[in-house]
């Protein structure tokens, strides 16, 4: 009976495997660069860092969020397809919540950074590429802290 499905579904398994051989060969060389892009200190900044782009052109600014969510939501749910096919996928599923702007962001992206073995990801491809560890906020490890912007502080601002 399996058989026989699979050989009514050949070109279809065929498809399946191909994409997923694709996706599992893109994030391999996409996620490593965007996490390395990702700056230190982006876990610990504070509202500040909004306002250059908030001195944007509206135009401009809202092309660049429209943007930003439609390849967020992409990345998730490519994340979300490497749970259970070949691919990084909670890397791949953070990057896109980076991406992405909706309410409580930043205490799902503190959740998910915390997590030992994405951590440890994380920081092993930015010292393959020489980059400087991520600093994570209060309680995040013996990494550099600062009160003001633990990730309970910005669960109160979102």
């Amino acid at each position: 009976m399996i058989v026989e499905w699979i050989r009514l579904h050949e070109t279809l398994l065929g498809y399946l495997g191909v994409i997923s051989l694709v996706t599992f060969v893109l994030t391999i060389i996409l996620i490593p660069l965007l996490v390395i892009r990702i700056p230190p200190d982006y876990f610990l900044y504070d509202k500040e860092h909004l306002k250059q782009f908030h001195r944007q052109h509206p135009f401009v600014r809202v092309l660049t969020l429209v943007m930003k969510n439609i390849l967020g939501v992409v990345f998730i749910g490519a994340g979300i397809a490497m749970l259970v096919l070949p691919g990084q996928g909670l890397l791949t599923i953070l990057i896109g919540l980076m991406l992405v702007s909706f309410p409580k962001k930043r205490a799902l992206e503190c959740h998910i950074i915390q997590k030992d073995g994405v951590l440890r990801a994380i920081n092993w491809m930015r010292t393959k590429a020489h980059r400087s560890l991520l600093r994570l906020p209060e309680g995040a490890g013996d990494h550099a802290r600062s009160k003001e912007t633990s990730c309970a502080a910005q669960r109160n601002d979102d």
